[in-house]
């Protein structure tokens, strides 16, 4: 019996791309058991293209000034998506929210961090949040995405102490520290839980 195909991941990023390459330096090992097939971003000239560039990994660009309506680009992004057939899409630092078009092909289907113990501090500002608040224990969280802005079913979640003297900046550096182990570690469990297990079982 062959083993399974990798476990095909398209991912989306809008900056420097440390969470994509957690997931590329983890694909490269042939035992875990997906493999990114693409990197999508929402604009033009970003580390994280560079990196997947760097890894012989095909890239696409959808930027919203580019259409119309949020409703056109939501749907272009979808199109350029589905040329490489994912299994899951990743939200990798992806700073736009998708659409009702997206969700419809792929809902379910992508994942998404953040840095914080949703539901807790949701958001574009949980790490500034989470430190106004006096938390002595924060984290990060993957979920599943959907229509509400961070609102979908948690699948992972891992805790980060507040250490005192903590800036925004110092405390968001280690969570993403953790963020990108969670990551990893999630998909691997994704690979785990498909019928036939990892590719190297």
């Amino acid at each position: 019996m062959l083993p399974p195909s990798p476990l095909r991941l398209v991912v989306l990023v809008s900056g420097s791309g440390t969470l994509l390459q957690a997931l590329l330096d983890a694909c490269a090992d042939s035992t875990y058991g997906a493999k990114v097939v693409a990197v999508g971003a929402d604009r033009d000239g970003i580390a994280g293209l560079e990196r997947a560039e760097k890894a012989g990994i095909p890239t696409f660009v959808r930027r919203v000034r580019d259409y119309d309506s949020r409703e056109e680009w939501d749907r272009a992004l979808a199109d350029a998506v589905a040329q490489y057939r994912p299994d899951w899409v990743i939200s990798a630092g992806f700073m736009k929210l998708v659409g009702a078009e997206f969700l419809a092909r792929y809902g379910g289907r992508m994942l998404n961090t953040h840095p914080a113990l949703l539901p807790s501090f949701p958001g574009a500002h949980a790490v500034r949040d989470s430190l106004a608040h006096g938390v002595k224990v924060t984290g990060c969280t993957v979920m599943v995405v959907d229509e509400g802005v961070d609102t979908g079913p948690i699948i992972a979640q891992r805790a980060v102490d507040v250490i005192a003297g903590d800036t925004e900046d110092s405390l968001h550096e280690r969570i993403k520290e953790v963020e990108r182990d969670l990551l990893v570690t999630t998909v691997a469990d994704l690979v785990a839980a498909r019928p036939g297990g990892r590719a190297d079982r």
